[in-house]
């Protein structure tokens, strides 16, 4: 029965332990969210570039087409 409480009262602690750690871990990080853009000016984020589309030309749009209605005939065959 001694070794039975023993398991018990290491549950009990590693979970207590698992928990407030967890706990811990999550007032850090809602701390830490609303303290990093105060400082955000000293190291900005850089603008992410545009890439710019290339032009679709009419012949791509009918090998697409035709790549649709084969795969939609190899579904329903």
């Amino acid at each position: 029965m001694a070794i039975f409480q023993q398991g018990l009262v290491l549950l009990v602690a590693g979970m207590g332990i698992v928990y407030v750690f967890l706990a811990l871990l999550v007032w850090v990080m809602n701390r830490s969210a609303t303290i990093v853009p105060r400082f955000n000016h000293i190291l900005p984020d850089d603008e992410p570039k545009k890439r710019a589309r290339p032009a679709v030309r009419a012949d791509d749009d009918a090998v697409l087409v035709a790549i649709a209605v084969a795969a939609a005939r190899t579904r329903t065959a």
